[in-house]
C-alpha cells in the first residue's frame, strides 16, 4: 500500500519536472519564444534551479547543456526510485544500466514531446489559430516539419506534412523502445 502511494507520487512530480526540463532545454535549442502563459510557468517553474545550474555549468556550442544535465539527473533520481519502489536488490549498483536507460528515456521523452508539440499545434489551428501559445508550437515543430513541407505537396489545400512526421515519430518509438527493453535487462 505504502509502495504503491510511493510510486504514485514519484510518477506524479519526478518524471514530468524531467520532461518540464527536456522540454525547456529543446525551447532555448530551438530559439522558441516563451512569451506566453505556458512558457512563462514552465521557466517560472524551473528557473530555481536552472539558473543556479548555469552558474557552474556553461552551455556548449549552444546547447543549454545545464538543463540538459539537470533533465538527465532528475530523469535518473526518477528511474533508481521506481527500481527501488520496485524491490530491486541494489547488492552491484548497475550505474551504467541506469544511465543507459536514463539517456534512452530521455530520447524516448523528447519524441513523446514532439508527438504532444505536433498534436496540439493541429488542435490549436483548427479551434484557435490566434492563441498565444501557437507561435511558441509552430516554433518547436517548424525543424522537424519544414524540411517535409518542401518535399510533401498540398492536396487539395491540406497539409499532410505533420501526419507524415507524426508516423515517423511513431516508427522511431520502435527501436527506442526496443533499446529500452534491452538496456532494462541489462539491470
Amino acid at each position: 500500500m505504502l509502495s504503491e502511494a510511493f510510486s504514485l507520487l514519484i510518477e506524479a512530480l519526478i518524471q514530468p519536472f524531467a520532461a518540464i526540463l527536456l522540454f525547456r532545454f529543446h525551447a532555448v535549442w530551438l530559439r522558441v519564444p516563451m512569451r506566453n502563459p505556458i512558457g512563462e510557468f514552465l521557466m517560472a517553474l524551473t528557473d530555481f534551479v536552472v539558473l543556479r545550474t548555469r552558474r557552474y555549468i556553461p552551455a556548449v556550442l549552444g546547447f543549454d547543456t545545464s538543463t540538459l544535465l539537470l533533465a538527465f539527473a532528475v530523469e535518473f533520481i526518477y528511474l533508481t526510485a521506481v527500481l527501488w519502489v520496485q524491490g530491486y536488490a541494489f547488492e552491484g549498483f548497475p550505474l551504467t544500466g541506469l544511465l543507459a536507460w536514463t539517456a534512452i528515456k530521455l530520447l524516448l521523452l523528447s519524441v513523446y514531446l514532439l508527438i504532444a508539440t505536433l498534436v496540439a499545434e493541429a488542435v490549436l489551428s483548427w479551434v484557435n489559430p490566434h492563441t498565444p501559445l501557437a507561435p511558441m508550437l509552430v516554433a518547436f515543430n517548424r525543424p522537424f516539419v519544414q524540411p517535409l513541407r518542401r518535399r510533401i505537396p498540398l492536396v487539395g489545400n491540406v497539409d499532410f506534412s505533420v501526419l507524415v512526421l507524426l508516423i515517423l515519430c511513431q516508427l522511431i518509438l520502435i527501436p527506442l523502445g526496443g533499446l529500452e527493453h534491452a538496456v532494462t535487462r541489462l539491470l
